[in-house]
């Protein structure tokens, strides 16, 4: 269970820094600077406690899978976020200032497409870890 943690913390990261770096080109600047937080790192490895889920959905439509991906991915992201506050005073990521489709700062409701798409691919990528029994 460790290694897969650090498998999906790692991608994680990964994608996030993609992602920002992507944003970056969209602000105009040609560099694609793309950052994340280590607090990021523990939190998409909570993933592995994700696996169980996906046994249990995997013979639903892909429409109702991605629904499913995306509200657990709100939740897990607000009460994360809510976390870091209430030990932090402040939470490393806020929409507050980004869009009006936010929820007090912590998740971005327009964020939906993308949390749908990230779940279908954690599917894709638990069933690689699987298939590589690690």
């Amino acid at each position: 269970m460790l290694k897969r943690f650090a498998i999906y913390g790692t991608i994680g990261w990964g994608m996030e820094i993609f992602w920002t770096g992507l944003g970056s080109l969209f602000m105009g600047n040609w560099e694609l600077p793309g950052h994340t937080y280590i607090w990021m790192f523990p939190i998409y490895g909570l993933a592995v406690f994700l696996e169980p889920v996906q046994n249990k959905i995997e013979y639903l439509p892909w429409y109702l899978r991605g629904t499913i991906w995306a509200v657990i991915i709100f939740s897990l992201e607000y009460l994360t976020g809510g976390i870091l506050i209430g030990l932090l005073g402040e939470c490393p990521w806020d929409y507050s200032n980004s869009t009006f489709y936010h929820v007090q700062g912590i998740i971005r409701l327009d964020y939906f497409p993308v949390w749908f798409v990230v779940g279908l691919l954690f599917e894709r990528i638990h069933d690689n870890i699987d298939e590589y029994k690690i």
